[in-house]
């Protein structure tokens, strides 16, 4: 797999450095900036894969950060910051991250995050196109053009809430989507009603996967924030 650039914005200089050094040891081209402004600026000009945005910026909240890059571009975020609240993760997410570590970090965990985030880049450069694409993740499958579903071959009897969860999340393979990310996308509007028939609707869908494949079943519950569809190599 060919190694992306990666936009490094973080304050801390040991920090920096550290995710740094970490990236040229793994041969990943990178560049860094020290606050939100020179963030914009690189990333405008010098157009990096991945971005690793710590949140506690000198000059501007990593929110804002966040916001103005999702408005020109979807360049993969994966937020690197010491906040660990539900609620925090859950913004980030809502405004266009596609990842969230929290510190203190592990140097493996950092490099895992990168490698789900390159095989997303990677699934959307050679991916079929939408109108006749088959959505699969081990031996589930969903065929976009007859709008059906199974688990290793065997048809999935979905209601359509269950159907269109499962495309969401496989659409987004690796990624975490947060409730209200989920229920906009499926309902249109998000209310406190909507996040509780989300998880029935989820637990069924489960229930009906693992009835098949108990294998099969991918779904990673982030509790009080989303979930997550596993990549299915990942779970043995």
């Amino acid at each position: 797999m060919n190694k992306n650039t990666v936009l490094i914005v973080e304050d801390d200089a040991r920090i920096r450095h550290l995710m740094a050094t970490t990236l040229k040891l793994h041969e990943y081209k990178y560049d860094m900036a020290k606050n939100g402004k020179d963030a914009l600026m690189q990333t405008l000009s010098n157009r990096p894969d991945i971005v690793l945005l710590d949140l506690g910026l000198p000059d501007m909240d990593g929110l804002e950060v966040i916001e103005t890059i999702r408005s020109w571009s979807q360049v993969p975020i994966i937020v690197i910051s010491a906040r660990n609240e539900d609620q925090d993760k859950i913004e980030a997410l809502d405004q266009g991250a596609d990842d969230y570590l929290t510190k203190p970090f592990s140097v493996d965990e950092l490099l895992a995050r990168l490698r789900v985030t390159q095989r997303r880049l990677a699934q959307m450069e050679t991916g079929p196109r939408m109108e006749d694409a088959c959505l699969k993740n081990g031996g589930l499958e969903v065929d976009l053009a007859r709008g059906v579903a199974s688990v290793n071959g065997e048809p999935l009897h979905l209601t359509p809430i269950e159907y269109k969860i499962l495309t969401l999340l496989l659409q987004n393979l690796d990624k975490v989507l947060t409730h209200t990310q989920i229920t906009n996308r499926i309902w249109g509007h998000s209310q406190e009603n909507d996040v509780a028939s989300l998880r029935v609707y989820v637990a069924g869908l489960r229930k009906k996967i693992e009835k098949i494949d108990k294998k099969a079943s991918c779904i990673q519950t982030h509790i009080g924030v989303g979930y997550r569809m596993l990549k299915a190599a990942s779970m043995s």
